[in-house]
Order: structure tokens, then C-alpha cells, then sequence
């Protein structure tokens, strides 16, 4: 190899890092190879999850008798139990990050070289699941947890409704007699169905309708998006055991592809939801209540972001996940920060639940490639890596990629969910109408 050869050097396509061109090859290698690295543990925790004994968890040192509500023996009426668990509730324990995550996170993301541009939600905290208290079972919790930091921080109107004012992010116990409160409301009664009404003190698995109801028996418009292959439209996310969902399994069983499996309560709606975009638009339209086909906002204010989205028409499989979450967060009140590369969004963070984990989407990145094309990137905080690390990775500015960014190779899942709160608190005929958790479908 002549001196010139060896002097050589070239960007990397992936991070524009200029690198000898003897080793760009390995170099461009390793992006790949983190990411295969961190799907392998994202395998590793799912079967975790699905190994998990259903058992009573850590009650740190108090019997189930002693906590909230547990002492009313169902003698208490509705309001005595509110205030009973507000009065009583614990505030979870978690590691703080001192400045927060997401301001550490800017930083990097503004440091980064390249044509970028990035959409952060404002305040959230990293919350992890911890063994032995919740480890496998948790993440649906603990997702919830790191949403309500959001809601407690960002916005004052849900900070005065949420958890009775107290004001902090209850723990996993108080956070499950919330749920069956909700429950106790009129709030997804199927799915309170599928718990036989009572959640606490249980190692059980939660999803995107439970985190619903819970945010909706404080009024709050939270809403829900499935994404998933079109033949399971007619059925989508129907009640495990039902007869809904056999005749799920029977169409997969005789047909091509291989039955979905149904993962507890997380994977369902209620079985009403058995029409195409447009009749539920048209159904939306006539009761003013839930989602329509291009969500948004979907009590009657306009939005420029539709959930069907101007890109997904054109776009194929998972791409279709992007481009609607891309244009969640650019959409509403944005801030520009630093180099005017990352933009603060308005928007809540995503309660993102696939089949065996769930995850919490903040923000997602786009780069504009030399050919032309685009490249997204999900930014997630996932209650299954240790905060302490995140951190660490996060002011050292190095190796924070691993975890926190996910491209969309790395979505290899059949079936999504996202849940996220519209602004405002709802009254009245509203509230009746929030408490059957109905979605809207998008196909991959």
C-alpha cells in the first residue's frame, strides 16, 4: 500500500466521523454491531418476562391489609376510597439524574455531527424496573411512572387532577389501586373483566389500555394507536379467551402466516372495534368522542399532524410507525434549543408496547443522507436498562447511543401500540364517553 493509500481517509455514512479509509469498512461495521448487540438483550429481557411467576411483589415490609384501601373491606364509598389512597399513597424511589435525562440528552444530541434534526419531549424521568421488586413484570408500571413525571412537570392542569394533587409519581402499589379505582368508575370494563377487577398486589402484566384508563379516570384524554398487519384489522387486539380472539388464531392457524400470540391483557380492545378506518372515522365524526382515522387531536380541534399522516399513505411496514410518530411530535408548540437542530416538542412522551416489553418513546431523530434519502431514529427510555448507566454514558457523552436510539431495522415486531394524552381535562358528557378504550388502526 502506497503512503497515499494509508494517509487516506473518509466519513462514516452512519455518524459523518472521519475515519482512515483502511478502517471505514469496520468502523461503519460497529454501528450495526451495537444495535444487533442490544436487540439480543431486548430478547434476552422479553423471555425473561415470559418466565416470570405470577406472585405478590415486594410490599416493602407492610401486608397487603396495611396498605391503601386494603382496610376498607368494601364498606368505603367511591370518594371515602380516593381520598383514603390519596392521603395514604407512597411516592416511588428511583435514581434522580442530576440536571435530568432529557436535558443530558439534548446536550448530546446537539453535539452530534451530521444533517440532523431531532424532536425532544420536554421533563421526563428514566424510572427502571428493580429485582427484586418488579424485574420482568414491571415495565408496563414502570412506563407509566416515567409518563406521569412528564404530565406532574410539563403540564399544570394534570398536575392539580393526578393521583389526588399529591403533586409526585406514586409507587407500583399505589398505582394499582389506582387502577382498579378506575375500574371501579365505569373505566374499560373488559379489561377489568380480564383481572377479574382486582390488579393489586399481583405480578401481572399491564398495557396500553390499562395506562388508559388510568389517565382517563383523572380526566385526562389519553388515546391509543394500534399498528399491525391488515388482515387482523377486523379483530384487532380482541379479548384474550373470547371468541374474537380464537377466530384470530383459527385465520393465522389455516392461513400463511403464523398465529400472533396473545400476551395477556396488554394485547386487546374491546371487541366492538371490528370496522375499517373510515366507518370508525364516520362513527367518530357522529359521537365527537374518540379518534378519528387521522387522530390528531380528536375532540374537534384541527390538527396538522394526522395519525393516518400525509407519509403513510406512501410508506411501507414499519415505516408507517415512523412517519406517524415523526409527525406526533412536529406537531404543536415547539421550542429550538442550542444549535436549532433539537426542537422541544409539547407533546407527551409515547407509551410504546410491543408483544413481551414496553418501552417510552421521547423523541425521534431524523438525518438527511448524502443520497437524498431519510433515516429516522427513535429516542426511547427503556425501564429495563439501569439508570445509573444511562446517566453515566450521558455525561460522558459516549456510548449513550446504545441506549437510547433505535432505527426502524430494529422493529421487527408484528404488532405496536402507542398510548399518548391530548391537552386539557375532560368533563361531563366527555368523561362517560373516555371510559370504553376504543383505538385507531393503522396497517404495517
Amino acid at each position: 500500500m502506497s503512503a497515499m493509500d494509508s494517509s487516506s481517509s473518509s466519513s462514516c455514512p452512519f455518524c459523518n466521523l472521519t475515519v482512515p479509509s483502511s478502517q471505514l469498512e469496520r468502523h461503519a461495521n460497529s454501528h450495526f454491531e451495537v444495535e444487533d448487540e442490544q436487540l439480543a438483550m431486548d430478547l434476552e429481557f422479553a423471555q425473561q418476562l415470559a418466565l416470570e411467576p405470577s406472585s405478590p411483589p415486594s410490599m416493602n415490609n407492610q401486608t397487603i391489609r396495611d396498605l391503601p384501601l386494603a382496610r376498607c373491606d368494601g364498606q368505603c364509598s367511591m370518594e371515602e376510597s380516593i381520598s383514603c389512597l390519596a392521603a395514604l399513597q407512597t411516592r416511588t424511589t428511583f435514581h434522580e439524574i442530576e440536571g435530568g435525562v432529557m436535558a443530558l440528552l439534548r446536550e448530546c444530541l446537539e453535539l452530534e455531527p451530521g444533517n440532523t434534526t431531532t424532536f425532544l419531549c420536554g421533563y421526563t424521568d428514566h424510572i427502571q424496573s428493580i429485582r427484586p421488586e418488579d424485574s420482568g413484570w414491571g415495565c408496563g408500571w414502570r412506563n407509566i411512572q416515567m409518563l406521569s413525571s412528564h404530565l406532574l412537570m410539563q403540564r399544570q392542569e394534570a398536575r392539580e387532577v393526578l393521583f389526588g394533587g399529591a403533586g409526585f409519581v406514586p409507587d407500583i402499589p399505589s398505582l394499582q389501586r389506582w387502577l382498579e379505582i378506575a375500574w371501579e368508575k365505569g373505566f374499560d370494563a373488559a379489561g377489568s373483566d380480564q383481572f377479574a377487577n382486582k390488579i393489586y398486589g399481583l405480578k401481572r402484566w399491564i398495557g396500553t389500555t390499562e395506562c388508559a384508563a388510568l389517565f382517563r379516570s383523572f380526566g385526562l384524554r389519553a388515546r391509543i394507536v394500534d399498528f399491525g398487519p391488515k388482515e387482523l384489522e377486523p379483530y384487532y387486539l380482541s379479548l384474550p379467551g373470547s371468541r374474537l380472539g380464537e377466530e384470530v388464531k383459527r385465520i393465522h392457524n389455516d392461513g400463511k402466516r403464523k398465529a400472533i400470540q396473545v400476551c395477556g391483557p396488554m394485547d386487546r380492545y374491546l371487541p366492538e372495534r371490528r370496522h375499517d378506518i373510515n366507518q370508525a372515522s364516520s362513527s367518530c365524526r357522529e359521537k365527537s368522542s374518540c379518534s378519528t382515522s387521522h387522530t390528531g387531536d380528536s375532540w374537534g380541534r384541527k390538527s396538522n399532524y394526522n395519525s393516518g399522516n400525509k407519509f403513510s399513505m406512501k410508506s411501507k411496514g414499519h415505516q408507517v410507525l415512523m412517519d406517524w410518530i415523526w409527525n406526533y411530535f412536529n406537531d404543536g408548540n415547539v421550542t429550538k434549543t442550542g444549535n436549532h437542530r433539537v426542537i422541544v416538542s409539547d407533546k407527551t412522551p409515547l407509551y410504546f408496547q410491543h408483544d413481551g416489553h414496553s418501552r417510552t418513546i421521547v423523541g425521534i431523530q431524523v438525518k438527511n443522507q448524502h443520497n437524498g434519502m431519510q433515516q429516522h431514529t427513535l429516542l426511547i427510555l427503556d425501564p429495563g436498562h439501569r439508570t445509573a448507566e444511562l446517566e453515566r454514558s450521558l455525561k460522558e457523552k459516549r456510548g449513550w447511543q446504545k441506549f437510547i436510539k433505535r432505527g426502524v431495522h430494529t422493529l421487527r415486531k408484528p404488532q405496536y401500540q402507542l398510548c399518548y394524552i391530548d391537552p386539557g381535562i375532560s368533563s361531563g358528557d366527555e368523561v362517560e364517553l373516555l371510559k370504553t378504550v376504543d383505538s385507531v388502526f393503522l396497517e404495517l
